[in-house]
């Protein structure tokens, strides 16, 4: 990690301008041997920092390209090391013949992430920040984004800080009376200890609820289109898309194998996904389709039950109970009634588990703009809207369940009136999983910090 290391930073092809950056502790020293200035007797090692300078890049006395050169120096970096970008034309042979210059000078080629890495290991973000650099380069919609820079500026990282903090006082409470454990002096409200237990056991359920929502919208939220041969899936999916994307025939049938595509509505992506009709069949391929969209019910996280607007209202209410049974409860089931344009009079139903039932014609294209608003409410978006802390990595759940875990242990062992050690145990395991996911971990001297930072021991 003492290297200087180098890489070209923009996307990989022909462009205007592409950016070559280097970091670490000889970076000004290896792009001054390779640039150029038009100034006399200029040197980059003298030049105040963040500022940006006109000139060439030189192998020798072949002139290899035009560029500007930034230089951002210690403390105020991305890195926390001397940075230097090199902004030249995006010519992949400008580009490598730089590259390999700064090489040659006596930098490395940087690993994947490095840059990043090095920002964290220098302590100018923590691990979760650093998670959502690549979410946020990866994120193809307004709502990934939202989640994305928001974790990236610290969002998520304050909510952990805030209880990691509340759970360290008090932890350093309990080991003090540990210390004092012969004098059988009491330092820790254990009322005020259990209120904050379930306060914090709270915020983590919700925090790990927030988890469908968040990795749906990173992927892109399923959506599941199901019902019967001919009852207008096809016609729905390309309606949605505004293209012929699937095939449309009135032959039963048609669709053997699932068809997905994406669509961004109100800065959310949403994979559509139009599956093979169910019904009772010999043909072994329909049946392989139709076992595909079962699989998909189960994955998706919006399930449209789509049921032509003739059928009647005892047929409907079986088989879409039979839907939202396999879907499960955690999946919202919308109730679409198709081919409104041949049907003068439909019913809504009383189901039990149902997000919404709307009425359309695919084939015209009537209230499909309805649907789309029923499909953006059936997420609850609510919490992107009020800037709400919303998990979206699977690293970040999976610590999070193990300290509701040990919170809960915490919890149960406090009312049934554990040792202090055991209850220090447990909540000791919580901060490591809090401090897990931003990357920190608790120490000895941080907890003996705290006790003799607020008291005074033998006074």
């Amino acid at each position: 990690m003492n290297d200087t290391i180098c890489a070209i930073s923009t996307a990989a092809g022909n462009g205007a301008i592409a950016l070559i950056r280097l970091s670490g502790s000889e970076a000004i020293e290896v792009a001054d041997s390779i640039f150029v200035s038009k100034r006399k007797d200029f040197s980059l090692k003298n030049r105040d920092t963040h500022r940006v300078y006109f000139g060439t890049i030189n192998d020798q006395y072949t002139v290899i390209d035009e560029v500007l050169l930034s230089i951002f120096k210690v403390p105020n970096t991305f890195t926390g090391e001397d940075v230097v970008e090199i902004s030249c034309h995006g010519s992949q042979y400008i580009q490598q013949q730089i590259l390999h210059l700064l090489i040659k000078k006596g930098a490395r080629l940087a690993e994947p992430g490095e840059f990043t890495q090095r920002a964290y290991l220098n302590g100018k973000m923590d691990l979760s920040q650093a998670e959502a650099v690549a979410d946020l380069i990866a994120s193809t919609s307004a709502a990934a984004h939202k989640i994305a820079i928001n974790q990236m500026r610290g969002g998520f990282s304050n909510e952990l800080t805030g209880l990691r903090a509340d759970l360290l006082q008090f932890i350093s409470l309990l080991e003090l009376e540990l210390d004092f454990g012969e004098e059988d002096v009491e330092f820790a409200d254990r009322t005020a200890l259990l209120k904050l237990i379930e306060k914090i056991e709270q915020v983590i359920i919700h925090l790990i609820k927030s988890f469908d929502l968040g990795n749906a919208i990173k992927n892109g939220v399923p959506v599941a289109i199901v019902g019967e041969p001919n009852v207008g899936k096809s016609t729905l999916l390309n309606a949605i898309l505004n293209e012929e994307k699937a095939i449309v025939s009135d032959i039963a049938g048609t669709t053997r194998d699932t068809i997905e595509d994406t669509f961004n509505y109100n800065g959310v992506t949403f994979r559509f996904i139009d599956t093979a009709g169910l019904r009772e069949t010999t043909d072994t391929i329909e049946t392989l389709g139709i076992e595909r969209t079962y699989q998909k019910i189960s994955e998706a996280k919006i399930v449209l039950a789509l049921f032509d607007a003739n059928d009647p209202n005892e047929k409907v209410a079986k088989e879409l109970n039979a839907i939202i049974e396999k879907a499960g409860e955690d999946k919202k089931v919308i109730l679409v009634r198709n081919k409104l344009d041949l049907s003068t009079e439909i019913r809504d139903l009383e189901i039990i588990g149902l997000a919404a039932q709307i009425n359309i014609s695919a084939k015209e294209k009537t209230n499909i703009d309805a649907l789309l608003i029923e499909i953006g409410q059936a997420m609850q978006l609510e919490s992107l809207e009020n800037n709400e802390v919303v998990v979206s990595n699977v690293r970040h759940m999976e610590a999070l369940s193990q300290a509701l875990e040990s919170l809960i242990r915490a919890k149960e062992g406090m009312k049934s009136g554990i040792s202090n050690d055991f209850l220090a145990m447990d909540i000791r395991e919580v901060i490591h999983y809090l401090a897990g996911i931003t990357g920190e971990e608790i120490t000895t001297d941080e907890v003996l910090g705290n006790i003799f930072g607020q008291f005074c021991i033998g006074k």
